[in-house]
């Protein structure tokens, strides 16, 4: 039963991208609703399916008579699949309730908006089947799927060159990523005799093969995640495709990549090594910590949002390296420790980051603007957006009692158990990376301080900043609804993690019994002793101080007298004097200013007379990424020398191309024979 609400979540969203193919969007509203109406029935389906195969930790297979006549598609839903599952559609239902009013602008565009619905369509029932596929023939065919109909959706704006720029290197590094992962599936393939999961499940890997089969998948499916180093195509691709895109590539796509690293990792390879999980840990350290502060020096919101992505990506993978390292040294309750607090976090940040790009698309949505610095006072205009903004801003910042606190405090409880291992080198590395962890989340809390301060608080900067509106009531439904998820993830941890058990007891075998041995009060992720977390007695503190603190001010005899602030004798207050976006960021800059490549020019105009007066400051400053500088450009310019050189071998002579081919086939049967 749960396989098939399964198979009615694809085919709901491949009939949305009928529905819309086949639509005129100019002449009914009724087309626009149809196809987002039927992609939230994919996402409902979608969730209701992935949590039966989750709580009851199902393993569902079955087999299809499509693709290669000797090679026909095998699908699976159990425990690890059925999570993803349920993530893609929770984010699918909130996009369902949001697009139906962000889309209707876009109808009158340069571009139709049936090609919009028609890969947004595609984009979802690739991912859902990436997450069923039971062998390497259904996967790379469903990942081929998700990742072209995507570039489209980046693509979907062409008239602008940075969207085809932005489109042309994520369609390039997903197929250099997918043929890393196809070898990958290869080498299992080839030591298993077949193309099937359990084939390879079944295959006994010398410890060589299955250390190159790791680091196959790890280098596609983390390049495909956004890990630096490999990660410059994400903050180029998600804020130039539109909003709800946005939030289902950053808050979907990128766990699909994690799903697959998890399922090759832990269930295909299956014998962990600890030398992996050093790896792991290491790049995802470093993509946690630069991609924070990549973060802090954007002014764009949603290449903000998108630098963010790669943080949270980055401490996903901090959370899975750890889990590596305690069981590649035999330290199983540890390890499993670590990976529900790496699946936790994939579930908060789908949820936050959703949040945070449908709000960015209200923004952009009433303001057509971008710039943080175009922005200000919001919170005046856009009431209801400031609030559920907020609530995002504070998840992601990792403070309770919001969901992001939970997962990152559980990564910070597996890192903290260095004692239990034997070896001196990681007894070492773990509490830099702790310590680094720590940083990074202090550095997520300053640049989203300075995201909410500049876009909502404040002046209005510009016109439209200043005659914006509240957006349409479907909007604010999806942002609402992962808004609430935001809370109750973050005040029931015990209860999620109940559920999630299921996932490391079919990889792994077991579940620590110490994470939920004290009920649904309190969260104990090693034992009561060591660290414990109460998140409803949280909640309660804060409200309880909040009510107290309402009634005191109530009853005070003298109420505080309210005025407008001293203007310092300037006369009014106006937006120029307000702290501006780079402003905020300029200290973290100098303290971490090796970390990007900064050009900053400061042009001063004096007057005629006298010399002395200035009349004008211009102040430029651009940021840029090193790995720009560092990695992808020489491999360009490697790439094109090669390009020249073989370009040397069309003569347009028949009779050397005839040579070509002959010199070929004699190698080719040389190396045959």
């Amino acid at each position: 039963m749960a396989l098939n609400i399964a198979y009615l979540a694809v085919i709901a969203a491949l009939a949305s991208a009928a529905v819309a193919l086949g639509a005129d969007f100019r002449r009914s509203g009724l087309a626009r609703i149809a196809m987002f109406l039927l992609l939230g029935v994919s996402g409902v389906a979608a969730t209701v399916a992935g949590g039966w195969a989750l709580l009851e930790n199902l393993k569902l297979t079955e087999q299809l008579a499509l693709g290669l006549p000797w090679l026909h598609w095998h699908l699976r839903l159990d425990a690890l699949s059925g999570f993803f599952f349920a993530v893609v559609g929770l984010l699918l239902v909130a996009v369902s309730l949001y697009g139906p009013a962000y889309v209707r602008e876009l109808e009158g565009g340069k571009q139709p908006l049936a090609v919009l619905g028609l890969f947004t369509g595609l984009f979802a029932a690739g991912m859902l089947l990436v997450l069923l596929a039971d062998d390497a023939f259904a996967f790379m065919v469903a990942w081929e799927l998700m990742s072209v109909s995507s570039y489209f959706l980046v693509t979907h704006q062409h008239q602008n060159a940075p969207n085809r720029r932005a489109g042309f290197l994520y369609l390039l590094m997903a197929h250099v990523g997918a043929l890393a992962i196809l070898l990958g599936f290869g080498v299992l393939a080839g030591h298993g005799g077949n193309f099937t999961f359990d084939a390879m499940r079944a295959a006994d890997l010398p410890p060589l093969w299955a250390s190159i089969a790791f680091a196959l998948a790890f280098f596609g499916f983390g390049m495909k995640a956004g890990l630096v180093p490999v990660h410059a195509w994400l903050p180029e691709a998600h804020p130039v495709a539109p909003s709800h895109i946005s939030a289902l590539m950053s808050g979907v796509m990128l766990k699909v990549a994690i799903y697959g690293f998890i399922r090759v990792s832990y269930d295909l390879i299956g014998d962990i090594q600890w030398q992996w999980g050093l790896a792991v840990l290491i790049v995802g350290t470093l993509s946690a910590l630069l991609g924070v502060l990549y973060t802090l020096m954007q002014n764009d919101l949603k290449r903000l949002l998108a630098y963010s992505s790669v943080e949270n990506i980055g401490i996903v993978f901090m959370g899975l390296g750890l889990s590596m390292i305690f069981l590649g040294t035999d330290h199983p309750v540890l390890g499993v420790i670590g990976l529900i607090a790496a699946l936790y976090h994939v579930l908060n940040h789908a949820v936050f980051k959703g949040l945070l790009f449908l709000g960015a698309g209200a923004v952009q949505y009433r303001t057509h603007e971008r710039d943080l610095e175009r922005m200000g006072g919001l919170i005046h205009r856009m009431p209801a957006t400031a609030a559920l903004f907020l609530i995002g801003c504070v998840s992601i910042a990792a403070l309770p009692p919001f969901n992001g606190f939970v997962s990152e405090w559980l990564t910070f409880q597996t890192a903290l158990q260095t004692p239990k291992l034997e070896s001196g080198v990681l007894r070492a590395i773990l509490p830099i990376a702790a310590a680094l962890l720590a940083l990074t989340g202090a550095l997520a809390a300053a640049a989203f301080v300075k995201v909410y301060g500049v876009a909502f608080l404040g002046k209005a900067r510009e016109r439209r900043a200043g005659h914006a509106r509240e957006v349409p009531a479907g909007m604010l439904a999806g942002m609402g609804l992962l808004a609430v998820l935001c809370l109750v993830l973050g005040i029931l941890p015990t209860t999620v993690i109940g559920v999630l058990e299921n996932v490391p007891r079919l990889l792994l075998g077991q579940v620590p019994p110490s994470l939920t041995a004290h009920g649904w009060l309190w969260l104990t992720p090693v034992s009561a002793e060591v660290a414990s977390y109460s998140a409803p007695l949280v909640l309660a503190a804060i409200a309880i101080t909040f009510f107290v603190g309402r009634v005191l001010l109530r009853r005070k005899a003298n109420p505080v007298r309210r005025g407008a602030p001293w203007d310092c004798g300037f006369g009014p207050l106006n937006a120029r004097m307000q702290y501006t976006a780079a402003a905020f960021a300029q200290p973290i800059r100098r303290v971490f200013g090796p970390v990007w490549k900064v050009q900053e020019q400061v042009e001063v105009t004096h007057a005629e007379a006298p010399v002395t007066l200035v009349s004008g400051i211009r102040h430029q400053l651009h940021i840029s990424d090193w790995s720009w500088f560092k990695l992808y450009e020489p491999i360009g310019r490697l790439v094109l020398a090669g390009a020249r050189r073989i370009g040397r071998l069309h003569s347009g002579s028949i009779r050397t191309y005839l040579m070509y081919s002959f010199a070929t086939l004699l190698l080719l049967l040389w190396i045959v024979t």
